[in-house]
């Protein structure tokens, strides 16, 4: 079986704002061979990642990710990770590949459990895929009463766990975070599992992240999110030193394994967060999994997109049992839930399972998505190297 085909759909809301959040576009990835057709996506800015798809070659090590893919053979799990490789390779120098790459892998495993009818996680390699608790993902509010708000419909709505990030976190005074981190406490109750990110905010300056810590103790918060930005291994392990019972936690902003081990190893991190569609697909998020275990750090998944990138997150930590923390986005724009037909719920428990069914267990919708697909095309002289696909 040959891969015939790599379609690329650019999707956007009408208005995009500048805020912190994921979905107000979306890069949704088909792939087919044979008969077989498989769906991914991709966490990185959609245009960004088309032009890297069908870009011109410059040289041996900077080729468009297509020429490593179109015409492959697929038959098995060896086949996505020879080819991950073969794409690393030959787009060496095209910084942009890993993410590209990451929809295309994701649709592959797809592709791979629609035509041996299994699962993803059973295809990593995992019996069982076990339960993980579901963390709502928001947004801080404006005002800390906003953030009460919001704290206060999330423990109402039967969430355990709840990640407030961004919004003015981190931008102003201290006294303003700890109002703000006081407000998320009371709403979720003393019970609520609470979880903060910084989003990079304070990029390395860890005074700022450490007159933080004092609150971030008092209301208890399992973890501090990227106070840095990523790769920023002495100031997180700095951190990491006085953080006590706030763990450290970062990795999302990692696109290859290299990067994430040194997250692991250097970093002082508690939990190391993997976004398949950033890092390489599920076939580097599962390498970082295992790495994280014979660590002792706990993976976590990241992703604010659709259901399809969420499902991808989930698959390559299904069947850790111990490791059970999972991003859970609640605040998604229309297009990140009209994306999909189907969806991930949390059951009777409170709890989420990767689908037990062929591929990722999510279809997009196709009539859904219409609405949102950006016309696009990338011409080079005289010749369209894209051209928005026919859905």
């Amino acid at each position: 079986m040959k891969i015939d085909s790599i379609d690329f759909f650019y999707l956007s809301m009408p208005e995009v704002l500048d805020i912190g959040d994921g979905s107000q576009d979306a890069l949704l990835v088909r792939i087919t061979a044979g008969n077989h057709v498989g769906w991914g996506e991709c966490e990185a800015s959609p245009l960004v990642s088309i032009a890297s798809l069908v870009c011109p070659m410059s040289h041996s090590a900077c080729k468009p990710v297509q020429a490593s893919v179109l015409g492959q053979t697929i038959e098995g799990a060896a086949d996505i990770r020879r080819i991950g490789n073969l794409v690393r390779a030959n787009s060496l120098d095209l910084l942009q590949a890993d993410h590209t790459l990451s929809g295309i892998d994701i649709a592959l495993w797809d592709l791979l459990g629609q035509r041996f009818g299994e699962p993803v996680w059973k295809l990593l390699g995992y019996q069982k895929s076990y339960a993980k608790t579901p963390y709502a993902s928001v947004l801080f509010g404006d005002t800390p009463e906003a953030t009460l708000r919001k704290a206060k419909k999330i423990q109402s709505q039967g969430f355990r766990a709840a990640k407030f990030g961004w919004g003015p976190f981190g931008l102003g005074s201290v006294a303003q975070d700890e109002s703000q981190l006081h407000a998320a406490r009371e709403g979720l109750g003393s019970d609520g599992i609470l979880l903060v990110d910084a989003g990079t905010v304070w990029n390395t300056d860890i005074d700022a992240a450490r007159a933080r810590l004092r609150t971030l103790k008092e209301v208890r918060a399992k973890w501090l999110e990227e106070p840095f930005v990523s790769g920023a291994l002495g100031e997180y392990h700095a951190l990491s030193q006085d953080s006590g019972t706030v763990g450290m936690a970062g990795g999302e902003g990692c696109h290859n394994f290299h990067m994430a081990r040194h997250m692991i190893d250097h970093a002082g991190l508690k939990f190391v967060q993997i976004d398949a569609g950033r890092i390489g697909g599920i076939t580097i998020a599962k390498d970082v999994a295992d790495e994280a275990v014979a660590k002792g750090v706990t993976y976590v998944n990241h992703t604010f997109t659709s259901n399809l990138a969420l499902s991808a997150s989930i698959q390559p930590f299904a069947g850790l049992e111990s490791h059970v923390i999972c991003e859970f986005p609640t605040e998604l724009k229309s297009l990140a839930v009209e994306m999909t037909k189907n969806h991930i719920t949390p059951d009777r428990n409170g709890e989420v399972y990767a689908p037990d069914v062929p591929g990722l267990g999510i279809e997009p919708d196709l009539v859904g998505i219409r609405p949102y697909l950006v016309d696009a095309e990338i011409r080079v002289g005289s010749k369209v190297l894209y051209r928005t696909p026919s859905l």
